[in-house]
């Protein structure tokens, strides 16, 4: 991925609340879904159930999107983004956590999710430290011409999951992604042992406090209007 591809996204997220009332990019028509929220504005933002729903288009070259929403669990994107290369959007949920890695008893969470079988897009959840100097990702599924910022660092198994791991940086923060072997469209994610292991094994990051964890599908391309389902998730910490 472009080295831009992070900063422009932190950059957007901490903007999108003020800039929510901003420009419509294409109002484009989204299937019909029994939602009790919806947006199809470029930074268009709602807070259901504890999460933070946002539709957060911001690449360049960017098409249409509409975010829908029954609850802060159940949720979905429709994307029409030409088959250009660089990520135009992140749409996503959000649960803040605010806990130091060492005073977390748990993170964990559970995701059911409904993908296209075209298109380019990751499938991932998006962690930040409150500071936003350490960004970790968990790519749980992708498709198409994506991949990760930085260098191989190898594959571990942590968390329920065995993972390929690159480490890199976008000149504002360290980025450690994980990519997951193979592709899954539901499952349970333990957290914690993955930032354990950052900190403690392999001396990435110190005793950060964790504040946004992040869920929903990086999209590079989606022509012609494509559906992203989350049927189902959670994060829960103690």
């Amino acid at each position: 991925m472009a080295s831009t591809r992070t900063l422009s996204r932190l950059t957007k997220a901490l903007l999108a609340p003020a800039l929510a009332l901003g420009a419509t990019v294409g109002l484009a028509s989204a299937p019909a879904h029994a939602a009790v929220w919806s947006s199809c504005d470029q930074w268009g933002n709602t807070s259901l159930n504890g999460y933070t729903l946002y539709n957060n288009i911001w690449g360049s070259g960017a098409g249409s999107q509409c975010v829908w929403a029954n609850s802060g669990t159940s949720w979905g994107a429709w994307a029409n983004h030409p088959n250009t290369g660089g990520i135009k959007s992140y749409p996503n949920a959000k649960k803040v956590v605010n806990k130091s890695i060492t005073s977390l008893a748990s993170l964990t969470s559970n995701y059911n999710v409904t993908v296209p079988s075209s298109g380019a897009y990751n499938t991932s959840y998006d962690i930040w430290d409150t500071d936003y100097d350490y960004e970790i990702m968990l790519w749980v599924n992708y498709n198409g011409a994506v991949g990760p910022l930085g260098s191989s660092q190898g594959s571990v198994t942590l968390g329920g999951h065995t993972w390929n791991v690159y480490k890199g940086n976008n000149g504002a923060n360290e980025v450690f992604s994980f990519l997951r072997t193979s592709d899954s469209s539901s499952g349970s994610v333990n957290i914690l042992p993955i930032l354990k292991w950052i900190k403690d094994t392999k001396g990435w990051m110190g005793n950060e406090t964790i504040g946004d964890v992040q869920f929903g599908y990086e999209i590079t391309s989606s022509s012609g209007g494509l559906d992203f389902v989350t049927n189902n998730l959670t994060v829960s910490s103690s």
